[in-house]
């Protein structure tokens, strides 16, 4: 196991993918007026992209412009001191193949929030990375 200059084991892709896959809860970074913003969403890893469900917003304006966002899932244990994260970098882009949408509808993506969430969104899978805390690393 690779271990980084922090002592936090690296994951490779197929472990965050697999970590990824049994989440449902994540965080989507994007830029808004040339500020970061991150917002929480249910998602599903759906073959080679991550999809959530969006009302009219923040979410979905970055998807229409094809914008590169950030996706962050994680699990941490703040009592024991260990737990995970995994960044993926890609493209954020609308859905609107009807064939697509009523696979990605049959996932069961749990709402966010009330409101209209009619939209889903996609994020490509171009950078996927993920470290570790291993249990006994050193609390500093």
């Amino acid at each position: 196991m690779e271990v980084d200059r922090n002592g936090l084991e690296v994951l490779d892709r197929e472990e965050c993918l697999r970590l990824l896959e049994r989440a449902t809860l994540g965080r989507v970074g994007v830029t808004t007026a040339a500020l970061p913003s991150v917002l929480p969403v249910n998602f599903r890893l759906a073959g080679n992209r991550i999809v959530f469900r969006t009302g009219t917003g923040t979410k979905l304006a970055a998807a229409t412009r094809n914008a590169v966002v950030a996706f962050e899932v994680d699990d941490i244990d703040p009592v024991n001191h260990t737990g995970w994260s995994v960044v993926v970098t890609g493209v954020a882009r609308p859905v609107v193949d009807p064939d697509d949408l009523a696979r990605l509808n049959g996932l069961g993506i749990a709402r966010w929030a009330a409101g209209d969430d009619g939209h889903v969104v996609e994020v490509s899978l171009e950078i996927v990375s993920g470290r570790r805390i291993p249990p006994g690393l050193p609390q500093g």
